[in-house]
């Protein structure tokens, strides 16, 4: 029996489902609300190893912006940001959804040849986007430092109006209530240990809670998804790197908006509650682990302080890392496996928290419809082999 303060129940699972969802993140949680409200197919479990949300949604630094440089990559994130604009209210909970503006700022002239580009990029795409010249980017972040003799100097920035930041776990518990007021079972502490495949066609599950039979099985567990497709023989060419992120004690409100820099390494936004969220780049080693190396933080706020000299009195409160997963292009990889009736939904790298209802509307449509989503067509597997890369290192470059 549920009990009726909890905003879902936590059901024993099933002998068979539908669709089973392989991650309890945003994501998976995503997948299986639009499995039910756009496409009506409530049979669904979705499957997490720890506790709802308790992964990279957890661990992420919450920026969401769509100024992608390439067609595929922006009509994507734009379709999430839109999504992202009427969420709240679509599913009645306050997502804490901010749309404060996103500073990229270029400290170089090939930053500001790839800055003017991408803005234009992204106008021909629909997609908002502005110059702003290093006084521009003073007047619209006041406590950034624009002095030409700074190490690495501010010589301007693009800027996306409509971009911000939201409540990663308001945004989790809100999908999760959703997806279980439709009747799809959220069955936590249950892993994935492998999969029954008859005939190139998956057909169950083997979870650490016991066998699950299967119409479909997706997996959307983003750094250890390519260690469950293992599982059903499938290698695919993702690997995952832990993800640096920190955030301060409580301070005043002294940064409304989110400021970014690829050049150095270091991203910053405020959070509601007033402490400074900080990320970086990825560590360049292979890893599960949820922690980073010291030398990156060490660099991060070296940049940091530099940026902002009004920081270098804060105190850092706690670091963590995800676990991202990143292909080759760093674009995702969305769509039909090798084995009939498995589909994967990975190689976000640093950008899963942006695009989470986007890819839970395409990964959903390309369930229910077994062929993937316009949106999602780009993003399949086969583009490893064809050579139709969506190469999006310039705009996915830092860990965002």
């Amino acid at each position: 029996m549920s009990h009726p303060d909890l905003l879902w129940r936590n059901p024993d699972p099933k002998p068979a489902y539908d669709v089973v969802i392989a991650g309890g993140g945003g994501h998976g949680l995503a997948t299986a609300y639009y499995l039910a409200r756009n496409h009506g197919i409530t049979n669904v479990a979705v499957l997490e190893k720890g506790w709802l949300a308790g992964g990279n949604m957890a661990r992420n630094t919450t920026i969401i912006r769509s100024n992608y440089l390439w067609d595929e990559s922006a009509a994507l994130y734009e379709h999430s940001l839109r999504l992202w604009e009427g969420l709240s209210e679509e599913l009645d909970y306050d997502l804490r959804f901010s749309q404060r503006g996103v500073l990229n700022l270029a400290h170089s002239l090939s930053d500001v040849r790839e800055g003017r580009r991408r803005v234009n990029a992204n106008r021909l795409n629909g997609v908002d986007a502005e110059w702003l010249d290093a006084g521009e980017v003073k007047k619209f972040c006041p406590i950034i430092n624009v002095s030409d003799r700074a190490r690495h100097p501010v010589l301007g920035a693009t800027l996306q109006r409509r971009g911000g930041i939201a409540k990663h776990d308001h945004v989790a518990w809100a999908l999760a209530r959703k997806a279980d007021a439709y009747g799809i079972d959220l069955i936590q502490g249950c892993e994935v240990t492998g999969f029954e495949i008859t005939k190139n066609r998956v057909t169950a599950v083997q979870t650490s809670r016991g066998r699950i039979a299967a119409g479909k099985v997706a997996l959307a567990a983003a750094g250890h998804t390519s260690v469950l497709a293992e599982r059903a023989g499938i290698r695919l060419p993702l690997q995952s790197h832990p993800l640096q992120a920190l955030v301060s004690e409580l301070l005043e409100p002294v940064l409304d908006c989110v400021v970014m820099s690829n050049a150095v390494h270091v991203y910053v936004s405020q959070a509601h509650k007033g402490e400074l969220v900080m990320g970086a780049g990825i560590d360049a080693y292979n890893s599960y682990g949820q922690r980073g190396g010291v030398h990156v933080i060490e660099a991060q706020m070296a940049a940091a302080l530099e940026l902002f000299p009004i920081f270098s009195r804060v105190r850092v409160l706690r670091t963590w890392a995800g676990i991202v997963d990143v292909s080759p292009d760093a674009s995702p990889v969305i769509g039909p496996t090798p084995v009939e009736g498995l589909y994967v939904n990975a190689g976000w790298g640093t950008g899963g928290f942006k695009a989470t209802p986007g890819s839970g509307w395409v990964y959903a449509h390309t369930l229910a419809h077994d062929r993937p989503h316009p949106l999602a067509e780009p993003f399949g597997l086969e583009r490893f082999t064809t050579g139709a890369l969506v190469d999006e290192h310039g705009a996915a470059a830092v860990a965002h």
